[in-house]
């Protein structure tokens, strides 16, 4: 290994170590050329990620390696480092690192990380949630003209609601469609909004689409996973490259590019000429309303309906049903 680098990112010096070490063995991409592509799409990425708390992926040895998640950040880290006290479903609290400029993405490339997973919540109040994340989770059988469709189909419902919403690949086989909010809700109630827009979805397209959470009810159609929205819930962060040998990035991309894009393509080694050439996607940012969503969420509840499953790290809530899959629940 070749000795260290030194780089400069916001009037400080941060030394990259092992430079040369390979993260991403399909085209041999090293830790250097992750640092050069944070450095490349630094604007667009801290203006969705920045201040905002971070759990990191790591993978000390690059994208064939051991992995795992880091919470908290080390007892060793620079103390010029800001972190904030956030809580896990179970109630757990951890100093997460918050994406306050260039130099701490750095930093966190530098200790391994090869994944941001990022919370809905700006500090300092972690209260509210300032994003609506829908997560189109392909099923068994569903194919990314599928998922094309029913991005379409949402953002059509949102339009027609009056919300705006803005679409990126998650760098593995999914999509996110996202509305940045405006600062007046908390979690449960942006999950509650998620959880009315599945479920009219399913409602309008039930052949295409499902709020259905359990497996074995979905069938062959897109799931629309309103749960990425739960309290303390992170979400693959946007600009970031995934852990993958092809380093794959998840992308904002523009509305009319869905039906050409081409995910796989979309890596630490395209994105940076792809954002010179044709800007950033999401530069337009303007915060929506979600009362239109809890509006609808009023009616279900007004005509009988439960909430929607919780995942299974989250204690039990008020008014869910039966936390258990339909087939055992029949069979006992």
């Amino acid at each position: 290994m070749s000795a260290g680098v030194e780089i400069e990112a916001d009037g400080r010096t941060l030394t990259i170590s092992h430079p040369d070490k390979v993260y991403f063995s399909k085209r041999g991409e090293t830790k250097l050329d992750l640092v050069r592509y944070y450095q490349a799409v630094a604007e667009p990425l801290l203006g969705v990620i920045g201040d905002r708390p971070l759990l990191l992926e790591r993978y000390p040895d690059g994208a064939s390696g051991k992995s795992w998640f880091q919470k908290r950040v080390p007892k060793t880290a620079p103390d010029w480092l800001q972190t904030v006290e956030v809580t896990t479903p179970n109630g757990t609290t951890s100093d997460a690192l918050v994406a306050h400029d260039l130099a701490h993405v750095l930093w966190a490339v530098n200790q391994g990380c090869l994944g941001f997973h990022v919370w809905p919540n700006h500090v300092p109040d972690l209260r509210i949630a300032d994003e609506l994340r829908i997560d189109l989770d392909p099923s068994p059988g569903i194919t990314f003209d599928d998922l094309r469709g029913a991005a379409v189909r949402t953002r059509e419902l949102l339009a027609e609601l009056g919300i705006d919403a803005l679409v990126k690949t998650s760098g593995s086989r999914g999509l996110h469609i996202y509305a940045m909010l405006e600062p007046r809700w908390d979690g449960y109630q942006v999950r509650a909004a998620a959880v009315a827009l599945a479920r009219e979805l399913e409602r309008r397209f039930p052949e295409e689409i499902t709020a259905q959470w359990w497996k074995e009810e979905r069938g062959s159609r897109v799931f629309v996973d309103y749960n990425q929205n739960a309290p303390h819930k992170t979400v693959f962060g946007a600009w970031s490259v995934r852990p993958k040998v092809g380093g794959q990035v998840s992308t904002p991309i523009a509305w009319d590019e869905l039906d050409t894009i081409v995910p796989d393509e979309l890596t630490l080694a395209t994105v940076p000429t792809r954002l010179t050439e044709r800007g950033d996607p999401w530069a337009d940012r303007t915060p929506q309303s979600i009362e239109p969503l809890l509006t609808m969420s009023d009616k279900d509840m007004a005509a009988g309906l439960m909430d929607a499953p919780w995942p299974p790290q989250y204690p039990k809530m008020p008014n869910e049903p039966p936390r258990v899959q339909p087939s055992r629940a029949k069979k006992d």
